[in-house]
């Protein structure tokens, strides 16, 4: 049986634990999909790419409000798909390719699961056993198994999931988006762009479930001008019949409808990959949510075995991987002897995400119902695009940023909607990150006049909050 100094089982983050300190270790890959991993091929990266365009495109509509008026956009959808994959797929062989030309490292293209700890068994049959595992398999698609016609996958016959809707050959005529979170809506905002007739269908009253509600009541406003979207409404059978799926749904009313159309995205969520690995007979301890079990070290249950990433993390998100996947490397090189360190552990403090939808999303900490629930005293201050300068310019009555901080003066949550959100909060991460005072932030340096940055001092200023010690600054 093959032994190796470390497994790593995924290419995602776990391809960047191969770190200098970790060169010349035996060190076995496992990877059974498309080298790179999720956001790579079939997530973060291309789906953004498809966005930008996407972007362009409503924005050229949007752009009558100024005096400016375009004809109708005519979309390449064979020259967008290409150009993007284009790019991604010689990453992924290039990648690939260099790992089977490191003499130190094996790389197992099949899949693999635990048959006791830190022993998996390939599926040709062959075991290999390692002095110190990491799990790092991601996560996949979610179905449906409640809803006859939704319980599996079949892209030949248009039941699509984020890893295959990209890779159309044709745009349909029409498309059903099932779901209301961020793969779902970032989609939905692509396809709708480049002209296909478009009917997303969100079980709950307005879509991004998990945001301030403020946040997502404005992005199911903005979705309903757009295109067709139920709220409120219930998946209870599916059926393709010839060309066209016929999908029956039910609105809070209990008034059933049919709706059809060529090409179905179903984007119900992501379910963690550790049941794939019976992670538990590596010795795992699994929650509920099917995650693996890890500690602040990202150690699981098991001696020896690390876990990062979407199988064990539920925010699910390509910045925490990477973020675990240095903790990783660095406890790993301290468990083998390679350096003389403390172990790290990692730091999910404020972890923030984006939607990359029309408008953009971004936010990080908890919503004012989950601070009310936990007795957390906050202020909470609101500020509108439309009440700075740079508001005036894009003429946005739509886009506002909301901060919750403590009287004393400290960041712990904040949420934005409009142009560049995932930009404009950053500032706010730093500041919650680092501790600094809401006052030393907007008073300790200069923001730029009249910058779109000005909607954080902004609100940082309207926060009803105790002064700091001493502020200095402009």
């Amino acid at each position: 049986m093959p032994h190796h100094d470390i497994v790593i089982i995924g290419t995602g983050s776990g391809n960047s634990l191969v770190t200098p300190e970790l060169e010349g270790l035996d060190i076995a890959i496992i990877e059974e999909g498309r080298f790179g991993g999720t956001c790579l091929n079939v997530g973060c990266i291309p789906t953004k790419m498809f966005v930008l365009p996407a972007d362009r495109v409503v924005e050229a509509a949007d752009a009558a409000r100024l005096g400016v008026t375009f004809g109708e956009p005519t979309v390449d959808w064979p020259a967008i798909r290409d150009r993007i994959f284009g790019r991604i797929d010689p990453i992924a062989d290039g990648g690939e390719a260099y790992r089977r030309s490191q003499d130190f490292v094996t790389l197992y293209d099949q899949n693999a699961t635990f048959v006791r700890e830190r022993t998996l068994r390939l599926a040709d049959g062959t075991e290999i056993s390692g002095e110190t595992v990491v799990v790092a398999a991601g996560s996949r698609a979610a179905v449906l198994p409640e809803v006859p016609g939704l319980e599996r996958l079949d892209p030949d016959n248009g039941l699509h999931s984020s890893d295959t809707i990209m890779r159309l050959e044709t745009l349909p005529p029409r498309m059903l988006v099932l779901g209301g979170g961020y793969v779902a809506c970032e989609m939905a905002h692509v396809f709708a762009a480049f002209g296909v007739a478009l009917t997303q269908v969100q079980r709950s009253d307005v879509l991004l479930t998990h945001e301030e509600r403020s946040v997502s009541q404005a992005v199911t406003e903005a979705a309903r001008r757009r295109f067709d979207l139920r709220t409120s409404t219930h998946l209870r059978e599916a059926e393709r019949v010839g060309d066209v799926w016929r999908v029956t749904v039910e609105d809070e009313a209990g008034q059933t409808e049919v709706l059809e159309a060529e090409v179905i995205l179903l984007a119900v969520g992501r379910v963690a990959n550790g049941d794939r690995l019976d992670a538990q007979k590596g010795g795992m301890q699994v929650d509920a949510g099917g995650f693996v079990v890890v500690d602040d070290q990202q150690r699981t249950t098991a001696p020896g075995t690390w876990a990062l990433g979407d199988v064990c993390s539920p925010w699910q998100l390509k910045h925490v991987a990477n973020h675990e996947a240095r903790v990783v490397a660095h406890n790993l090189a301290v468990a083998l002897g390679k350096i003389d360190a403390a172990p790290q552990t990692s730091d999910h403090r404020f972890v923030p995400h984006a939607v990359f939808g029309h408008p953009q999303v971004a936010s990080f900490g908890p919503t004012a119902p989950q601070l009310d629930a936990a007795g957390i005293s906050y202020v909470t201050k609101t500020q509108r695009y439309g009440d700075i300068a740079y508001g005036w310019a894009l003429e946005d009555q739509e886009g506002f940023l909301t901060v919750h901080a403590t009287p004393e003066g400290q960041i712990l949550a904040a949420a934005c909607v409009g142009t560049m959100a995932s930009t404009v909060i950053q500032p706010l991460i730093q500041g919650a990150s680092f501790g600094q005072h809401v006052l030393d932030i907007a008073r300790g340096q200069y923001w730029i006049h009249p910058a779109l940055a000005e909607v954080v001092e902004n609100a940082l200023l309207g926060l009803e909050v105790s002064a700091p010690a001493g502020t200095t600054g402009p």
